[in-house]
Parts: structure tokens; C-alpha cells; sequence
């Protein structure tokens, strides 16, 4: 179903673009993503129940965020197109409150992954042709996320330390908002910077045993944007 709307949705794209396309955009990104802080959080949240019995900070799954894009014009102030990035952290953690028989840590590694799909149109204020060339956006973001924790576990119901790993996926549908701006550099190249808002909250199978019942996918990342247009 998500791919037959995500085919429909392009197919609207490059009809729309063939009308009335000016340019075509092909760009690159590079930067980071923040996620979003305990307080922001569902209560039921996978990684905010985690951090009641495990020592690690939410900020330490703040990462590397890269992908790349295209665009089409349609007229003189609006660009609609297609984006995939990719982010991935690993976040090694113990049990704040309880060790092995031995004196050693329960140590294990939460992990995070998201591969966000991203269909978006942008409005220039001040045309796409200006020589400073702020915007504004929006669209809808199909998040491809996999969470995973592996290693050392405490199973509190007898006391026992066993290792093992838990993983989960899926595919979460929700918006996304963008804001940037971006300068050109001889007749082709575009140079800027790129704020994205994006928000899904996706359900974790609840036959894993996962201290949590959703996995937030949503945050803010920051990009430096490179890009080529051709007329």
C-alpha cells in the first residue's frame, strides 16, 4: 500500500513537473539529527521507559544524517520533489542500579535506524531566482525504522542474566516541515542550509518484551545543502 502511494504521488509530480517545469533540482545533504528530549516524549516511549533502569542520555542518539534529492518548478516560486536520507545510531548502555554476580556491568547497546522517504514542496518568497533565496515547506515523510537492543538483559521476574537481541521494524507515515535557505554559486550550483521538523510515532511489537509500548521517530535536523540546477 505505502509503495503504491508513493508511486502515485511521484507519478502527480512528474506529470505536474512536465506541464510546467522550469527547472530540475538534483542536490545532496550532509548534517545532523536531533531527537526529541524525555520531556517530549510519549510516557510510553521505548527509550524514555528505558532510561528508569538504564544509564544512558537521549542526546547520545543525536547522528549523522545524509541523503540526497530532487525538485521540479513549477513557475517562479514553488519546487515540489522527493528526498531520501538515512540515520543510524548505536548507544551503548548498563543497568544503573544492578551488576553481575561478579561485580561486572549488564551491558547492552540500544540501536536506532531510520530511512526517511520525504515528499515535500517549498514556497521562495522572494522568487527562485533571487540571489538570496529563503523558503518554507512542508510535506508527508514515510519513515523506514528499525529499533533494536542487544547484549546483556536482566530478567527481573527471577534475577537471571541472559544475553539475547530484540529487534523491530516498520514503516510509519507523518509530516514533515522545512525551512532554508540557499545562494547560487555561478550559473549552476546552490549552496544553503536546511531545517526539518518531522514527527511519527510508531507502535513496537509487543511480544519482544520491550520496556515500552511506541518508538518516537520524530525530531529536528539541521543540513548544509548542495545542489546543481539545470534549465
Amino acid at each position: 500500500m505505502v509503495r503504491r502511494m508513493v508511486a502515485g504521488v511521484a507519478l502527480v509530480l512528474a506529470s505536474s513537473g512536465a506541464a510546467a517545469a522550469q527547472d530540475v533540482v538534483l542536490g545532496g545533504n550532509i548534517g545532523g539529527f536531533l531527537v526529541k528530549n524525555e520531556e517530549s516524549r510519549d510516557r510510553n516511549d521505548v527509550l524514555r521507559q528505558n532510561l528508569s533502569f538504564l544509564e544512558f542520555n537521549l542526546d547520545e542518539f543525536d547522528g549523522l544524517s545524509a541523503g540526497g534529492d530532487f525538485s521540479i518548478s513549477l513557475g517562479s516560486f514553488i519546487e515540489v520533489g522527493a528526498g531520501l536520507n538515512y540515520y543510524q545510531r548505536t548507544v551503548p548502555t548498563v543497568y544503573s542500579r544492578f551488576v553481575d554476580d561478579d561485580g561486572t556491568e549488564i551491558d547492552s547497546d540500544l540501536k536506532l535506524r531510520n530511512i526517511p522517504l520525504a515528499l515535500t514542496a517549498k514556497v521562495f518568497p522572494l522568487t527562485r531566482d533571487a540571489g538570496f533565496q529563503p523558503y518554507i515547506g512542508g510535506g508527508v515523510q514515510f519513515n523506514r525504522w528499525q529499533y533494536t537492543e542487544v547484549g546483556e538483559f536482566l530478567d527481573f521476574s527471577n534475577g537471571e542474566i541472559f544475553r539475547d537481541s530484540f529487534v523491530d521494524d516498520g514503516m510509519e507515515i507523518g509530516p514533515v516541515f522545512l525551512a532554508g535557505v540557499r545562494f547560487p554559486v555561478g550559473s549552476n550550483l546552490l549552496m544553503g542550509g536546511e531545517w526539518r521538523y518531522s514527527t511519527a510515532k510508531a507502535d513496537v511489537d509487543p511480544d519482544l518484551g520491550f520496556f515500552g509500548d511506541t518508538i518516537d521517530l520524530g525530531g529536528n535536523t539541521v543540513l548544509f545543502t548542495l545542489a546543481f540546477k539545470f534549465r
